[in-house]
């Protein structure tokens, strides 16, 4: 398996498609309303502004 796709983009969804792109596949994330998505790549970026804040 090398490409992925998630459809729904919220609390779970967003984490599916956190821990395939860490696993190095191609990840596409897909939400029905674009604030949906947005939300969920804010959830994301979060996660990564944490751990790296914490080092």
């Amino acid at each position: 398996m090398k490409n992925v796709a998630v459809i729904g983009a919220g609390t779970m969804g967003a984490g599916i498609a956190q821990v395939c792109a860490q696993a190095g596949w191609q990840t596409n994330l897909y939400d029905a309303f674009p604030e949906g998505l947005e939300r969920g790549m804010n959830t994301i970026d979060a996660f990564w502004d944490k751990g790296i804040a914490r080092g």
